[in-house]
């Protein structure tokens, strides 16, 4: 490959590596086409990209952006790069489910980079099991309005109190006046 054609791929790579929140790092050896179709929608759809290059242009592109580099052990083989533009949770949970699929053998998870931390497998599983985004958000939310809505139950029954001991004096000077 001509040297020219190496520093265009490498300022590609640097365009989208620097807009990215976590790599994830993958072997593909033995993908079909539809395989990795179906896997580049599914990364898609979940706000990252899956990029296959050379490991040593990567590695170049990720020095140049300011990146941590990969260690060497996790960027041998054929490796498909899942960069993450959106949610690393999301785009973890798709090539952890993806991996385990009992159908393919070809694809293992080696490991990643999120902001700055290098992930290992299993810190990438663990980051997989996390719940989403809006999970987390909505989980706040309650956590925040549990309180609020107490004190609206504390609130309202007393009120509630009022009224039920009203009905029953209503109810005694009904049946008294009767």
């Amino acid at each position: 490959m001509p040297a020219q054609i190496k520093y265009e791929l490498v300022d590609a790579l640097k365009e989208k590596l620097a807009k990215t929140k976590a790599v994830y790092v993958a072997e593909y050896r033995g993908m079909t086409v539809e395989q990795s179709t179906m896997l580049r929608k599914k990364v898609r759809e979940a706000g990252g990209e899956l990029k296959v290059s050379k490991n040593t242009l990567f590695k170049i592109a990720m020095k140049e952006t300011g990146l941590t580099a990969l260690p060497d052990e996790m960027t041998k083989g054929p490796n498909i790069y899942a960069l993450c533009y959106d949610d690393p949770v999301s785009v973890a949970k798709v090539l952890k489910e993806y991996a385990n699929d009992k159908t393919q053998k070809a694809f293992i998870l080696k490991g990643g980079l999120l902001e700055t931390q290098i992930l290992d497998l299993n810190q990438l599983l663990a980051l997989a099991d996390l719940p989403s985004k809006e999970a987390l958000r909505a989980q706040v939310v309650r956590t925040i309005a549990a309180p609020l809505s107490g004190l609206v139950n504390v609130l309202s029954g007393t009120i509630r109190n009022f009224v039920t001991c009203l009905d029953q004096i209503r109810a005694k000077k009904e049946e008294g006046a009767a």
